[in-house]
Order: structure tokens, then sequence, then C-alpha cells
């Protein structure tokens, strides 16, 4: 059986929200289009205005609420529509101030009081906020995700773990063997860079918005915390889903 692409999923606003796609531009030394362009700030925020870590911004780590968030971007006007399931759906423009107060006063049914108050959207001026600074994108193995998913006792959504393309069709675990590795997926060839390491975000169930699930412990279990990998764009191509994969 050839490998194929799953799903393509995008994360326009870092931590709140995904979105899936039938296909994807992918330009060499670059992130996935979009993904993660935006974050939610908060009072303890350390911005310089360029690429910052995780701890800056609002995250499901901190707030399992926000794992249940769904958005959709309309590229053209750079509209952001979000929607929850214990929400009404609004829909800004978070390059406005009038959609960052709306954004802000939307999270804020959301947002545990006891945490550091969001303040504003930031948007980076030469990078996406992914959760390192290289233009890497996330490559995920619906193999694994059934393994892990049977050693925990439970279906696992793909979106407890936010990541861009999930492939088809590999033996359980195989991505963790391509590091230093090239791969073509679609017309596009990315170099795998290194395994991800998991934090409690994926301990949220997407749909609710609620921890039910050790993922850690379960990964633990297994003798490491790493799920999927970072691989790096080398060559240009357009990825659909049900492309094929190869490794180089």
């Amino acid at each position: 059986m050839t490998p194929t692409v799953n799903q393509i999923l995008r994360h326009p606003l870092k931590s709140i929200g995904r979105e899936s796609l039938a296909e994807v531009e992918l330009s060499a030394g670059k992130w996935l289009p979009f993904d993660r362009k935006w974050a939610v700030a908060h009072r303890r925020s350390k911005l310089d205005g360029g690429w910052a870590k995780k701890v800056n911004f609002l995250r499901g780590v901190a707030a399992p609420s926000l794992m249940a968030i769904e958005t959709t971007l309309d590229t053209t006007t750079k509209s952001l529509t979000v929607s929850h399931p214990a929400l009404d759906q609004i829909t800004i423009s978070p390059d406005t101030s009038e959609g960052e107060a709306a954004l802000l006063e939307w999270l804020h049914e959301l947002w545990p009081i006891d945490l550091p108050s969001p303040t504003h959207i930031y948007r980076a001026s030469n990078a996406h906020l992914t959760d390192v600074p290289d233009p890497w994108i996330s490559i995920n193995s619906i193999a694994s995700l059934k393994a892990l998913s049977h050693r925990a006792g439970t279906d696992l959504s793909p979106h407890r773990f936010r990541g861009n393309i999930w492939i088809d069709g590999l033996a359980a675990w195989d991505e963790a063997k391509w590091i230093g590795k090239r791969i073509r997926v679609g017309d596009a060839v990315l170099e795998v860079k290194q395994q991800i390491t998991r934090c409690k975000a994926t301990m949220a169930n997407p749909d609710t918005g609620h921890r039910d699930v050790d993922v850690l412990g379960t990964l633990n279990d297994l003798g490491h915390q790493e799920f999927g990998v970072y691989a790096a764009v080398v060559e240009n191509g357009h990825v659909a889903l049900k492309a094929p994969v190869e490794v180089l």
C-alpha cells in the first residue's frame, strides 16, 4: 500500500482553532501558508516583534477549553471565523483593532480568570508562531495514532496533536525513523528534522475542551514523549488529499 496524505490542517491562530484543507502549496524554506500566523498574547508576554516562545501566548495546555475551537480563514479578505460548542460563532479581521477587541471578548468565557489576561493579537514581522522558530511543518501518522489509541484504550482524535499533514498507509512509528531523510509529499520534497515532544494539551478532548485521556502517560509507557516529526520544505510543490508519499 502506497502511503498517502490523509489530512491537511492549518491553525491560523496559534492554539486557538483548526481548519481542514483539501490542498496546499508548499514553498521551500517556508511554513505552511497562514499556519500559526497570529497568536493571542497575555499580560506577562515578552515580545519584540519577531518569533516568540509559546509561553507568551494563550495555549491549550493552560486552558483545555481552547482545544475545542474551530476556525475558517478567508485568505483573500484575511477574515477569520471562530466557533466553539459553548459559544456563538464570530467572524473577525485579526489585523484590525475591532477584530482584536471582538476576539478578546469572545475568549473571556474560555480563558481561566486566574491566568494572565489576554491583551492583544500578535503577528510576528518575519516568522510564523509555531512552537519552534524554524520554518518547519509537522508530519504525523494515522497508523501511529491508531497504535497510541489502542494503548490508551480509546480512539484519539488527530486534533489533539494539532499537526499539519497526516499520512495514512505507514507502519506504526515509521516516521520516527525518518530523521535526516527526505520525503516526497505530493509534488513537494521535505527534509525531516526531529521528533515532536508533546505536552499536556494533547490530554484535552478537541470535541469538548475537557481533559479526558492521559496521552502523556500513555506515551511515557512507551519510553518517550514524542509523537510526529518536524520537516522543512526543500522543494516547492502542490500537496493535496490522497497525494502519494515516499521516502527518498
